[in-house]
């Protein structure tokens, strides 16, 4: 991270730990099967947002350079991560859908790399709730997302693991991903605080959560972005990012 952004993020934390009612997120760290991780719940009515573009075209790649574009609207970042995988350049992998315009295509061929593991799938925002959708069940029958972003693979598929989970890997990594209640209401972001397996990973969404459907983010760059609570974890440029947005000082 750099200086400017380290400062940036410090100052919209101490800021909003001054409007406890006002920006607070509802991240909470936890325990299962002995490892650590942090869950941030968001309900359906929330203000979640993708984003990628600042307004000048450029990728945003940091999360002090989407709280300065919120700042400039009296808006304020209350937590963000990571939201799927992208291009060297920063481009979506994947369908990715920001405002209700589609910017990138489904892919729904399988391919190298965990993007390409199938079953992989699609975070949607509706109007009336939250979706993790199967990618080719997507592509048959799209519903209308606000916001949709592509990743892979799928964690739990109707209450059930990926088939090629493996309760023995040896491949441990930070990872990221969401999990959604089966009515929508209820999404749930988590990330794990040591390196995980997959096996482990998808378990905590449907043996803790008991969410039936769960997608992957990424496990290389997997950052978790809390300013209320003093957490903001730095690495290297990012391309699609999730983040819950509420109205700032300015915004009342």
């Amino acid at each position: 991270m750099r200086a400017a952004d380290g400062l940036f993020s410090l100052i919209a934390g101490a800021a909003l730990a001054l409007l406890p009612g006002l920006a607070r997120a509802d991240c909470t760290d936890i325990t299962f099967d002995a490892i650590p991780f942090t869950l941030c719940d968001v309900a359906a009515g929330d203000d979640l947002r993708l984003f990628l573009n600042g307004e000048d075209g450029a990728v945003h790649g940091s999360f002090a350079r989407i709280e300065a574009a919120l700042a400039a609207r009296g808006e304020v970042l209350v937590f963000a991560m990571n939201a799927g995988m992208y291009h060297p350049d920063r481009r979506p992998v994947g369908l990715y859908v920001q405002d209700g315009e589609e910017l990138r295509g489904i892919v729904t061929s399988a391919g190298p790399g965990n993007f390409g593991m199938l079953p992989n799938g699609v975070f949607c925002i509706r109007e009336a709730g939250f979706a993790v959708i199967e990618s080719r069940a997507f592509a048959a029958a799209a519903p209308a997302c606000l916001h949709a972003t592509q990743s892979g693979p799928m964690l739990v598929i109707d209450g059930e693991l990926h088939p090629r989970f493996l309760p023995d890997s040896d491949s441990t990594l930070l990872r990221n991903g969401v999990g959604v209640s089966a009515d929508g209401q209820r999404a749930v972001f988590a990330i794990s605080n040591r390196p995980v397996t997959f096996h482990q990973f998808g378990r905590l969404f449907r043996d803790h959560l008991a969410l039936p459907q769960a997608l992957y983010f990424d496990g290389n760059v997997s950052r978790l972005h809390v300013p209320g609570q003093g957490r903001s974890d730095w690495g290297r440029p990012m391309g699609p990012v999730i983040g819950l947005v509420r109205a700032g000082p300015a915004g009342g």
